[in-house]
């Protein structure tokens, strides 16, 4: 027996090192400790047995088997614990909550049965005692226990991630997952520029080509909105919903059209708000008329004068275009507001005939020869917004509202210009992060300079340096938007 015992030690001890080895991503070191004590009594519970079997068979004894910590628990008749028991059991009774508190005393007050589960490699003689056969030796028990040991790693992992996908919401309320037909736009920046960027329609069986590899739309579909999706070249592509200003900035165009900057202005110059009517010449690809139907709402309306047909059908498939994709994205219609005529405003006096409108919107070679048939259906005090190219047609528009003596009060004449600047951290060519250098004030602070140094050193070698530690550049863009129109701003008074 004396000799017996120390291998009996060494065999535990490597089994106490394999444990703690195949669950170390799993458990803590509390739970490391909690197994080495279970592992103790397990062990010297073998020992007293050994001692009272003293007499028995001696092929028997040198071979008695010894349960792991799992398998003590099988035998014991209990279920492994589930993340909620082995946190429970770390934390304090004081701060557990009662549903968590009868879950643990139900857990304490399990009774131990006998051993039902019979352990590979033993078996039973006529007495029933167990005995392990020569042939199964220590090697391939060790090996047994490693696997059962992994399996159970593996289903802890399992249902730490089941528990934790349970308590993650799936989506926010009113949120919806991409749908086929959606208008949505994928883009590529790199360094902070974006290198590609593209409007596209979902659809059943297409893909999204690009020079940075190729996106099939059945990926894409079911995705939320604002997601990175790899390439076939392992490219992330940021996918997200097409705003209005993206749709009018991209969609199929005849004319010119007003841009977002500009159309915002014009509205703040006019006041458009919901439930107004607002009139407007020159539908051009349907771009102001779009944000103008955001404007007056469903309770108002925006009637669209345009004189060429081809702008006139291409506005209204624009219009149609975005509103099928507003109401697969909102799950409800975009208000059916905008009432397009192809024909001439300065013939089309029948019209406009018994109709007041709050705003009008005009973007004409030509404003001024519209302004008699116009203004007299504009409300008084109501502004009148001009869209022009260049400032020639400005001057031409002064000299007939000279000449036509309307009732019009020039209060602006502007431009829009936006500038958009870049604003990074500053790096070097290697593409680490430069760093802050302090001054050399005197002789008497080189104590000072060493640390700053040495802090300085320390901090290039992170990949993150601390906030406030790095310096940024600030210049304004290389790639400008150039000059896109003048805005007049005109209002009906009365004399």
């Amino acid at each position: 027996m004396a000799v017996q015992m120390p291998f009996t030690g060494l065999l535990f001890v490597h089994r106490l090192v394999r444990i703690s080895t195949s669950s170390q991503r799993h458990l803590t070191s509390r739970d490391i400790l909690l197994k080495y004590e279970r592992e103790t009594r397990t062990f010297s519970t073998a020992s007293v047995k050994c001692k009272e079997n003293k007499g028995d068979n001696s092929e028997s004894s040198p071979a008695a088997p010894k349960l792991t910590f799992r398998q003590a628990l099988l035998s014991r008749g209990r279920r492994p614990l589930s993340p909620l028991e082995r946190l429970s059991s770390l934390l304090p009774r004081d701060a557990l909550s009662p549903e968590v508190m009868q879950l643990r005393e139900q857990n304490e007050q399990d009774p131990e049965e006998a051993p039902n589960i019979q352990v590979l490699g033993e078996t039973q003689d006529e007495s029933g005692h167990e005995t392990t056969p020569k042939e199964v030796d220590s090697e391939t028990r060790c090996a047994s226990d490693a696997a059962m040991e992994t399996n159970a790693s593996d289903t802890q992992l399992n249902e730490a991630f089941d528990e934790e996908k349970s308590l993650t919401s799936p989506a926010l309320p009113g949120e919806s997952p991409l749908a086929f037909g959606e208008l949505l736009v994928a883009e590529y920046r790199k360094k902070g520029r974006v290198e590609f960027r593209k409007m596209f329609e979902l659809q059943t069986g297409t893909r999204l080509q690009s020079s940075w590899g190729v996106v099939l739309h059945d990926d894409i579909a079911g995705q939320p909105a604002g997601c990175f999706l790899k390439t076939s070249r392992g490219v992330l592509l940021l996918v997200r919903r097409a705003s209005l200003e993206d749709y009018v900035l991209y969609m199929k165009r005849g004319p010119a059209i007003a841009y977002p900057k500009d159309a915002g202005t014009m509205l703040m110059m006019m006041d458009v708000t919901e439930g107004d009517r607002v009139l407007e010449s020159g539908s051009g690809s349907g771009a102001m008329s779009l944000f103008l139907s955001r404007a007056v709402g469903c309770k108002g309306s925006v009637l669209s004068v345009e004189v060429r047909e081809d702008h006139h059908r291409r506005a209204v498939l624009n219009y149609k275009r975005w509103r099928t994709s507003w109401g697969l994205r909102r799950g409800e219609e975009w208000p059916d507001n905008v009432q397009f005529h192809n024909s001439d405003l300065c013939t089309a006096s029948s019209l406009l005939a018994a109709q007041g409108f709050h705003a009008v919107a005009l973007d004409l070679i030509n404003p001024h020869l519209v302004l008699p048939t116009v203004i007299p259906h504009l409300h008084p005090g109501a502004v009148c917004a001009v869209y022009l190219a260049n400032i020639t047609q400005v001057i031409d528009l002064l000299e007939g509202l000279r000449c036509l003596a309307l009732p019009l009060l020039c209060e602006r004449i502007i431009e829009v210009p936006m500038r958009d600047w870049v604003v990074a951290p500053a790096l070097q060519k290697d593409g680490s992060y430069c760093a802050r250098k302090a001054p050399i004030l005197d002789e008497d602070q080189r104590e000072d300079e060493t640390s700053v140094e040495a802090d300085t050193e320390e901090m290039t070698k992170e990949k993150q340096p601390a906030f406030g530690s790095i310096p940024y550049i600030a210049r304004p863009h290389p790639e400008q938007m150039s000059h896109t129109a003048f805005l007049v701003k005109l209002r009906k008074c009365v004399r």
